[in-house]
Protein backbone atom coordinates (compact mmCIF):
# COMPACT_ATOMS: atom_id res chain seq x y z
CA UNK A 1 0.00 0.00 0.00
CA UNK A 2 1.50 3.89 -1.10
CA UNK A 3 2.16 5.61 1.85
CA UNK A 4 1.04 9.20 3.22
CA UNK A 5 3.75 11.73 3.83
CA UNK A 6 3.59 14.55 5.72
CA UNK A 7 7.34 16.66 4.65
CA UNK A 8 7.51 20.30 5.93
CA UNK A 9 9.66 22.79 4.21
CA UNK A 10 8.83 20.93 1.50
CA UNK A 11 9.01 23.74 -1.10
CA UNK A 12 12.95 23.84 -2.04
CA UNK A 13 16.05 21.93 -0.76
CA UNK A 14 16.00 18.61 1.00
CA UNK A 15 12.10 19.43 1.69
CA UNK A 16 11.35 19.31 -2.32
CA UNK A 17 13.65 16.03 -3.27
CA UNK A 18 11.89 14.37 -0.48
CA UNK A 19 8.92 15.36 -2.18
CA UNK A 20 9.95 14.27 -5.22
CA UNK A 21 11.03 10.59 -4.51
CA UNK A 22 8.31 10.13 -2.67
CA UNK A 23 5.97 10.84 -5.96
CA UNK A 24 8.22 9.22 -8.18
CA UNK A 25 7.30 5.82 -5.83
CA UNK A 26 3.93 6.43 -6.24
CA UNK A 27 2.86 7.88 -2.50
CA UNK A 28 0.34 10.54 -1.71
CA UNK A 29 2.76 13.53 -0.39
CA UNK A 30 1.10 16.50 1.63
CA UNK A 31 4.04 19.30 1.30
CA UNK A 32 3.39 22.01 3.82
CA UNK A 33 5.57 25.30 3.71
CA UNK A 34 5.06 29.11 4.65
CA UNK A 35 4.98 29.95 0.89
CA UNK A 36 3.55 27.50 -1.06
CA UNK A 37 3.49 28.49 -4.33
CA UNK A 38 6.82 26.58 -4.90
CA UNK A 39 4.77 23.37 -5.37
CA UNK A 40 2.63 24.66 -7.26
CA UNK A 41 3.85 22.57 -9.95
CA UNK A 42 4.13 18.99 -8.25
CA UNK A 43 0.50 20.18 -7.79
CA UNK A 44 -0.36 20.48 -11.53
CA UNK A 45 1.53 17.98 -12.51
CA UNK A 46 0.13 14.78 -10.00
CA UNK A 47 -2.80 16.16 -8.61
CA UNK A 48 -4.21 12.95 -7.86
CA UNK A 49 -0.86 12.01 -5.51
CA UNK A 50 0.67 16.06 -4.31
CA UNK A 51 -1.11 18.29 -2.09
CA UNK A 52 0.27 21.83 -1.10
CA UNK A 53 -0.63 22.90 2.98
CA UNK A 54 0.45 26.67 4.06
CA UNK A 55 1.81 26.05 7.28
CA UNK A 56 4.59 27.76 9.62
CA UNK A 57 5.90 25.25 12.16
CA UNK A 58 6.77 27.89 14.71
CA UNK A 59 2.90 28.02 14.82
CA UNK A 60 2.49 25.15 17.51
CA UNK A 61 -0.85 25.97 17.90
CA UNK A 62 -1.36 24.65 14.53
CA UNK A 63 0.18 21.38 14.08
CA UNK A 64 -2.61 19.48 15.48
CA UNK A 65 -5.41 21.08 12.90
CA UNK A 66 -3.19 20.45 10.16
CA UNK A 67 -2.62 16.67 10.91
CA UNK A 68 -6.09 16.31 11.88
CA UNK A 69 -6.85 17.58 8.15
CA UNK A 70 -4.63 15.12 6.99
CA UNK A 71 -5.97 12.46 8.67
CA UNK A 72 -9.44 13.49 7.76
CA UNK A 73 -8.76 13.65 3.53
CA UNK A 74 -6.35 10.44 4.25
CA UNK A 75 -7.22 8.56 6.59
CA UNK A 76 -3.10 8.64 7.99
CA UNK A 77 -0.10 9.60 8.16
CA UNK A 78 2.70 7.39 7.62
CA UNK A 79 5.70 8.97 7.38
CA UNK A 80 6.20 12.74 9.12
CA UNK A 81 9.19 14.45 7.86
CA UNK A 82 10.72 17.39 9.96
CA UNK A 83 12.44 19.34 7.37
CA UNK A 84 11.93 23.23 7.67
CA UNK A 85 14.61 24.70 8.83
CA UNK A 86 17.44 27.54 8.43
CA UNK A 87 20.96 27.94 8.92
CA UNK A 88 22.50 31.03 11.51
CA UNK A 89 25.68 32.03 11.63
CA UNK A 90 27.44 33.79 14.74
CA UNK A 91 29.18 33.58 17.39
CA UNK A 92 28.08 32.53 21.08
CA UNK A 93 28.61 35.21 22.91
CA UNK A 94 27.00 37.38 19.81
CA UNK A 95 23.60 35.66 19.48
CA UNK A 96 21.31 37.35 20.84
CA UNK A 97 18.06 35.54 22.83
CA UNK A 98 15.48 36.51 20.38
CA UNK A 99 17.71 34.78 17.74
CA UNK A 100 18.83 31.75 20.02
CA UNK A 101 14.60 31.80 20.87
CA UNK A 102 13.42 32.09 17.03
CA UNK A 103 15.96 28.80 16.11
CA UNK A 104 14.60 26.73 18.67
CA UNK A 105 11.09 27.19 17.86
CA UNK A 106 12.04 26.79 14.28
CA UNK A 107 14.29 23.32 14.63
CA UNK A 108 12.64 21.88 18.31
CA UNK A 109 9.22 23.49 19.63
CA UNK A 110 7.81 22.83 16.20
CA UNK A 111 8.94 19.52 15.36
CA UNK A 112 7.78 18.45 18.70
CA UNK A 113 5.06 19.82 18.58
CA UNK A 114 3.93 17.85 14.93
CA UNK A 115 5.86 14.82 16.65
CA UNK A 116 3.27 14.68 18.85
CA UNK A 117 0.11 15.13 16.89
CA UNK A 118 0.43 12.10 14.46
CA UNK A 119 2.22 9.97 17.25
CA UNK A 120 -1.44 8.89 18.50
CA UNK A 121 -2.62 7.49 14.80
CA UNK A 122 0.63 5.80 14.31
CA UNK A 123 0.28 4.30 17.66
CA UNK A 124 -3.11 3.11 16.91
CA UNK A 125 -1.73 1.21 13.74
CA UNK A 126 1.47 0.11 15.16
CA UNK A 127 3.32 1.38 12.41
CA UNK A 128 4.71 4.48 10.93
CA UNK A 129 8.09 6.92 10.70
CA UNK A 130 9.30 9.96 11.80
CA UNK A 131 12.02 11.82 10.02
CA UNK A 132 13.82 14.31 11.72
CA UNK A 133 16.34 16.32 9.35
CA UNK A 134 19.35 17.27 11.41
CA UNK A 135 22.95 18.29 10.49
CA UNK A 136 26.32 16.70 11.05
CA UNK A 137 25.75 20.07 13.45
CA UNK A 138 23.80 17.46 15.76
CA UNK A 139 26.69 15.40 16.99
CA UNK A 140 29.53 18.37 16.39
CA UNK A 141 30.18 21.67 15.98
CA UNK A 142 32.60 24.73 15.33
CA UNK A 143 32.95 28.47 15.35
CA UNK A 144 29.66 30.14 14.26
CA UNK A 145 27.19 26.99 14.88
CA UNK A 146 26.77 26.98 18.63
CA UNK A 147 23.43 27.93 18.44
CA UNK A 148 22.53 26.31 14.84
CA UNK A 149 24.39 23.35 16.42
CA UNK A 150 22.52 23.98 20.05
CA UNK A 151 19.13 23.23 18.64
CA UNK A 152 20.16 20.29 16.18
CA UNK A 153 21.88 18.60 19.56
CA UNK A 154 18.31 19.72 21.04
CA UNK A 155 16.80 17.93 18.09
CA UNK A 156 18.71 14.86 18.77
CA UNK A 157 18.53 14.07 22.28
CA UNK A 158 14.74 14.16 21.88
CA UNK A 159 14.72 11.99 18.98
CA UNK A 160 16.88 9.15 20.40
CA UNK A 161 14.10 9.21 23.67
CA UNK A 162 11.88 9.04 21.36
CA UNK A 163 13.12 6.10 19.51
CA UNK A 164 13.41 4.21 22.75
CA UNK A 165 9.96 5.04 23.50
CA UNK A 166 7.46 3.95 20.34
CA UNK A 167 9.79 1.31 19.00
CA UNK A 168 7.22 -1.63 20.55
CA UNK A 169 4.70 0.51 19.05
CA UNK A 170 6.19 -0.69 15.15
CA UNK A 171 7.37 3.00 14.68
CA UNK A 172 10.88 4.22 13.21
CA UNK A 173 12.17 7.08 14.02
CA UNK A 174 15.09 8.15 11.47
CA UNK A 175 17.62 11.00 12.47
CA UNK A 176 19.30 12.21 8.99
CA UNK A 177 22.47 13.92 9.34
CA UNK A 178 23.89 15.80 6.13
CA UNK A 179 26.61 17.63 5.37
CA UNK A 180 27.06 20.06 2.99
CA UNK A 181 24.47 19.72 0.09
CA UNK A 182 23.41 21.97 -2.68
CA UNK A 183 20.54 23.86 -1.46
CA UNK A 184 19.48 27.21 -0.71
CA UNK A 185 20.42 26.38 3.42
CA UNK A 186 23.36 28.76 2.50
CA UNK A 187 21.55 31.20 0.09
CA UNK A 188 22.62 34.73 1.88
CA UNK A 189 19.18 36.03 1.66
CA UNK A 190 17.93 33.44 3.69
CA UNK A 191 21.21 32.47 6.26
CA UNK A 192 20.44 34.25 9.76
CA UNK A 193 23.53 35.69 10.88
CA UNK A 194 24.13 37.68 14.20
CA UNK A 195 25.93 41.02 14.22
CA UNK A 196 29.35 40.86 13.95
CA UNK A 197 31.64 42.18 16.73
CA UNK A 198 34.84 41.26 14.42
CA UNK A 199 35.80 39.65 18.14
CA UNK A 200 36.49 36.11 17.13
CA UNK A 201 38.48 35.32 13.64
CA UNK A 202 37.36 31.62 13.47
CA UNK A 203 34.01 33.09 13.21
CA UNK A 204 34.84 35.50 10.42
CA UNK A 205 36.08 32.42 8.81
CA UNK A 206 33.19 30.54 8.98
CA UNK A 207 30.87 33.46 7.42
CA UNK A 208 33.16 33.61 4.23
CA UNK A 209 33.05 30.20 4.25
CA UNK A 210 29.20 30.01 4.02
CA UNK A 211 29.31 32.54 1.11
CA UNK A 212 31.74 31.30 -1.10
CA UNK A 213 30.45 27.55 -0.59
CA UNK A 214 26.53 28.46 -1.91
CA UNK A 215 26.25 26.71 -4.90
CA UNK A 216 29.06 24.92 -4.72
CA UNK A 217 28.29 22.24 -2.34
CA UNK A 218 29.47 18.88 -2.78
CA UNK A 219 26.13 16.95 -1.88
CA UNK A 220 23.63 16.10 -4.12
CA UNK A 221 19.96 16.58 -2.45
CA UNK A 222 18.09 14.04 -4.86
CA UNK A 223 20.47 11.10 -4.14
CA UNK A 224 20.27 12.32 -0.44
CA UNK A 225 16.53 11.83 -0.71
CA UNK A 226 16.45 8.31 -2.26
CA UNK A 227 18.83 6.91 0.17
CA UNK A 228 16.35 8.36 2.87
CA UNK A 229 13.73 6.51 1.40
CA UNK A 230 15.62 3.60 1.17
CA UNK A 231 16.68 3.60 4.78
CA UNK A 232 13.14 4.06 5.42
CA UNK A 233 12.42 0.54 3.62
CA UNK A 234 15.18 -1.16 5.10
CA UNK A 235 13.96 -3.86 7.73
CA UNK A 236 16.54 -2.25 10.27
CA UNK A 237 16.25 1.10 9.50
CA UNK A 238 19.48 2.83 11.68
CA UNK A 239 18.46 5.64 14.20
CA UNK A 240 21.22 8.64 12.28
CA UNK A 241 21.92 8.59 8.74
CA UNK A 242 24.94 10.94 8.31
CA UNK A 243 24.87 12.03 4.42
CA UNK A 244 27.75 12.60 2.57
CA UNK A 245 31.62 12.71 2.64
CA UNK A 246 32.12 14.98 4.63
CA UNK A 247 29.59 14.52 7.11
CA UNK A 248 30.54 10.74 7.72
CA UNK A 249 34.14 12.54 8.10
CA UNK A 250 33.55 14.64 10.26
CA UNK A 251 31.08 12.44 12.81
CA UNK A 252 33.56 9.61 13.07
CA UNK A 253 36.26 11.99 13.54
CA UNK A 254 34.03 13.96 16.80
CA UNK A 255 33.83 10.30 18.07
CA UNK A 256 37.11 9.65 17.80
CA UNK A 257 37.88 12.95 19.72
CA UNK A 258 35.04 11.89 22.51
CA UNK A 259 36.60 8.60 22.56
CA UNK A 260 40.03 10.18 23.25
CA UNK A 261 38.78 12.83 25.90
CA UNK A 262 37.40 10.03 27.54
CA UNK A 263 40.50 7.73 27.53
CA UNK A 264 42.65 10.22 28.92
CA UNK A 265 40.93 10.96 32.17
CA UNK A 266 38.97 7.39 32.61
CA UNK A 267 40.60 6.44 35.59
CA UNK A 268 39.99 9.52 37.08
CA UNK A 269 36.57 10.08 36.47
CA UNK A 270 36.20 6.31 37.56
CA UNK A 271 37.45 6.88 41.18
CA UNK A 272 34.74 9.35 41.97
CA UNK A 273 32.37 7.13 43.78
CA UNK A 274 32.11 6.75 47.58
CA UNK A 275 34.83 5.19 49.08
CA UNK A 276 34.56 1.57 50.27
Amino acid sequence: MNKVWLVTGASSGFGRAIVEAALAAGDVVVGAARRTEGLDDLVAARPDQMEALRLDVTDTGAAEAAVRDVVARHGRIDVLVNNAGRTHVGAFEETTEQELRDLFDLHVFGPAALTRAVLPSMRERRSGAIVQMSSMGGQMSFAGFSAYSGTKFALEGLSEGLADEVAEYGIKVLVVEPGAFRTALFDTSRVGVSADSGAYSKVSATRGAVDSDDGAQPGDPAKAAALILAALDAEETPLRLPLGEDAVDAVLGHLDQVRGDIAAWEKRTRATGFDA
